[in-house]
């Protein structure tokens, strides 16, 4: 697949990384996303799931709202890594050349994009 367009970015997910001396950082964030932004906010997962090293939630983003919940994400993470890629239909591109980091930069696990 070439390099998508910015109109073929149908959204972005934003994967908030936590563990066991985290989990409560992570669930104060989780919880200020969803008082200040009007957004899907995913289940908590103390396990792992998918192509994430750690325990996670997700935020879905619509495309016209990145401007203004990425910022915020990166003052307000708290210390925690969050990871954000678009939506674009190429789940191993979009999550490897066209994602962004705040923070740690763990392994994904790349075979459960395959």
């Amino acid at each position: 697949m070439t390099d998508p367009a910015p109109a073929v970015v149908t959204g972005y997910h934003a994967h908030v990384y936590f563990d066991v001396d985290t989990r409560d950082k992570a669930w104060a964030l989780r919880e200020s996303v969803g008082k200040v932004f009007a957004i899907p906010v995913g289940r908590f997962h103390e396990k792992l799931v998918g192509p994430h090293p750690r325990w996670s939630y997700q935020l879905t983003i619509p495309a016209d709202q990145f401007g203004t919940v990425v910022p915020w994400l990166m003052l307000h993470r708290d210390g925690l890594t969050v990871f954000v890629h678009p939506e674009t239909g190429d789940d191993l591109t979009d999550h490897t050349k066209h994602a962004i980091w705040m923070g740690e930069m763990p392994e994904l696990n790349l075979d459960a994009l395959r």
